[in-house]
């Protein structure tokens, strides 16, 4: 099952996938300002307790202090939900905000490039 694709001037644009053991999210473009928001608001709707999803960043190809800002905030959500937040395929530039951010080590597990979509 699939959801349409969200868009925003800023080239951004999320794909929702629905396999039985988690809910995909396949991002698009610059993550950054007002496309934060829309993955914010998005994603949000999806956490569920018990729940899992997964960001695919793939084609993510910048991210900057906002972007990083609405992923945190997924995460902080999640986790008091009870719902497991992963991310997936980050590029080598966003990887590097999440490190320098010292942000990387609670998404550990599941940043490695060569991780398996689920």
């Amino acid at each position: 099952m699939s959801q349409p694709g969200v868009s925003s001037p800023q080239q951004f644009s999320l794909e929702v996938d629905v396999p039985p053991d988690a809910i995909v999210v396949r991002c698009s473009g610059r993550l950054m300002g007002e496309s934060g928001n829309i993955l914010r608001s998005e994603v949000h709707k999806l956490i569920k307790p018990g729940g899992r999803i997964v960001l695919d960043l793939t084609n993510v190809t910048h991210c900057d202090s906002m972007g990083l800002g609405a992923v945190i905030s997924l995460y902080v959500t999640s986790k008091s939900t009870g719902c497991r937040l992963e991310l997936i395929n980050l590029g080598q530039k966003v990887r590097q905000l999440f490190s320098m951010a010292n942000l990387l080590s609670l998404f550990e597990a599941a940043a490695d490039s060569t991780a398996r979509i689920p």
